[in-house]
């Protein structure tokens, strides 16, 4: 990594769930083509990168995060020429590609499983974790991401594991050999000009070889998820690195859950394993009752500052605020009561400027929320009917799981992308295969692209001024400080790089905040009295010779910079 110059430190990332983006052959499923379609939205909002769920074949148990085959697109989503030619036209317009890379597990169905499952004296058998007992019983008691057992067992009584579903075994990165066809494949797509990867789970292909049992004190199943980042991974990845991305210019994101703060540095640091990994640490509400309350939003700020303080200046992070994997942002951070334009345009400004490089989930840029799921059988979601099986083996109640996938559920940010007010949102021609929001005619893109004044619109401009030149090395290279922290239910923090400064102040609740002007004259310095560059009220309130901040008013200010141009709403 070292020398080379990291262009991805200054980009802005929009990741595309393919299945939910844009049909273009009315099968009811998003496909390459349609992302080729929407092209010209994605060069208008402002994007640099493009990053695609996976689109490899795949049976589909978990929406192509079980792949059979890395070297083929999956027919429902297109051919090999529609992904080569994507990735030409997307470069025409100053768009890279990135895809996600699953290399943790396979599909049951892909040829190396089949093989071993046949002979277990074969090659393909060694790529795989296979255990026989003496009892015919379960190896151990561990349980799985996606609940129940990590073993599974077949018909000539070997028990193979997996971290997530049945249909995902393991691969064994101990074996040589299976790590050379890893190898050969990531190669084998940097040479057909994707920029990089996004790399799946990746802190769960060491494991502890003993596979010994875990005493509980409930009696259940030990979470595998505690074996995430195991001693000896970093074997594993520093050969994959020199293997495959040092040999391309090549940007690599990983999911790295697990990882703590004495290993960053290892993962994301100058000479990482990857050029980032995903930050975590701050973005999960679950659980909070009142998300919308002053301590709700102290606890936020605890975690985020102490994020930040964290990794700026020992590596490099992506924030994001909603991904394929979690409930819409806005419902995640707000009570219903709250969400709005306002709220949501705080949130975008809060996480926008922060260390790292930003990503932008499909529909967060117009605010897309929940569904409301009326039953099981409207769930999609393979870890969602595994946990609902077996949470209701324990005795849950239907109605508060019902209520739960509601609230939290992967299912929610999956549902088709809302492109205009037409039938099944301008997704499909035919019938979606994961119903479309309700309220897709009064949240669309068609309808914000209209509105001076609109999320959309707010977005476009956040994504204009973080990449302004006079802010590259402020963005690449500015500390990271916080601000007014005993100001209950403000979050506020400076970047500062020789001189230059970018403050950003968010007020993130629904009512007005009251700032001594002395105190907001000591934090913003040169900034205080000046235009600020943006932001999504019209002007600051003085009222009673306090700065009154309105509810979710959100502000970014500069001093020291020239040659930005101002626009947007404040």
């Amino acid at each position: 990594m070292t020398g080379k110059v990291q262009w991805w430190k200054n980009a802005v990332v929009y990741q595309v769930y393919l299945r939910s983006f844009q049909d273009s052959n009315g099968d009811g499923i998003g496909d390459l083509k349609g992302i080729e379609e929407r092209l010209p939205y994605l060069q208008e909002l402002g994007v640099d990168v493009i990053w695609i769920s996976p689109m490899f074949q795949s049976p589909m148990d978990d929406n192509g995060y079980d792949i059979s085959d890395y070297y083929k697109v999956d027919p429902v989503f297109g051919t090999n020429e529609d992904m080569y030619r994507l990735i030409a036209e997307a470069g025409k317009r100053g768009i890279r590609i990135i895809l996600d890379l699953v290399v943790n597990h396979c599909s049951d169905e892909h040829e190396w499983f089949r093989r071993a499952c046949e002979n277990e004296n074969s090659i393909e058998a060694g790529y795989f974790y296979f255990k026989r007992t003496a009892d015919g019983g379960e190896p151990n008691n561990w349980r799985s991401n996606f609940g129940g057992s990590v073993w599974s067992r077949l018909e000539d009584g070997r028990w193979y594991y997996h971290t997530f579903s049945p249909k995902q075994p393991d691969l064994n990165w101990e074996n040589p050999m299976l790590r050379k066809e890893i190898y050969k494949m990531v190669n084998w797509w940097l040479d057909k000009g994707i920029a990089g990867f996004r790399i799946d789970a990746i802190t769960f292909i060491k494991k502890d070889l003993s596979f010994a049992p875990v005493e509980t004190e409930d009696g259940k199943r030990y979470p595998v998820e505690n074996f995430e980042n195991y001693p000896g991974i970093g074997n594993f990845l520093t050969e994959l690195k020199q293997e495959t991305f040092d040999r391309h210019d090549c940007f690599t994101v990983a999911e790295a859950p697990g990882v703590e703060q004495e290993d960053f540095c290892k993962y994301a640091g100058e000479d990482g394993f990857f050029s980032m990994i995903f930050d975590f640490s701050w973005e999960s509400m679950e659980g909070e009752k009142d998300k919308s309350s002053p301590e709700a939003v102290e606890r936020l700020k605890k975690k985020l500052f102490e994020s930040q303080k964290f990794v700026s200046g020992r590596g490099w992070c992506g924030v994001f605020l909603e991904n394929h994997d979690q409930a819409r942002c806005l419902n995640r951070y707000l009570e219903k009561k709250d969400r709005n334009y306002y709220s949501a345009s705080a949130l975008a400004t809060l996480y926008f400027f922060l260390h790292g490089t930003p990503y932008i989930y499909q529909g967060q840029e117009i605010g897309m929320e929940n569904s409301v799921w009326k039953s099981v059988d409207e769930l999609a979601d393979t870890r969602a009917k595994i946990t609902w099986e077996e949470k209701l083996r324990q005795g849950e109640d239907s109605g508060k799981l019902l209520k739960y996938f509601n609230d939290w559920g992967r299912d929610n940010a999956r549902t088709p992308m809302q492109w205009s007010d037409e039938e099944n949102a301008g997704f499909t021609k035919g019938t979606p295969w994961l119903k479309v929001q309700d309220n897709y005619r009064e949240v669309n893109v068609k309808k914000q692209q209209e509105e001076q004044n609109s999320l959309l619109t707010y977005y476009k401009e956040l994504i204009r001024i973080r990449k302004e030149e006079a802010l590259a090395d402020i963005m690449c290279k500015g500390e990271f400080s916080p601000l007014l922290e005993e100001e209950q239910g403000v979050i506020a923090y400076k970047r500062d790089y020789e001189g230059k400064k970018l403050i950003v102040l968010v007020n993130m609740q629904s009512r007005k905040a009251a700032l001594e002007p002395g105190l907001c004259r000591r934090v913003l310095g040169e900034a205080f009295g000046k235009e600020p560059l943006f932001g999504n009220y019209i002007g600051v309130e003085i009222e009673g010779g306090k700065v009154m901040l309105q509810p979710y008013q959100a502000l970014v200010a500069a001093a020291g910079i020239e040659a930005i141009h101002i626009g947007g709403s404040a």
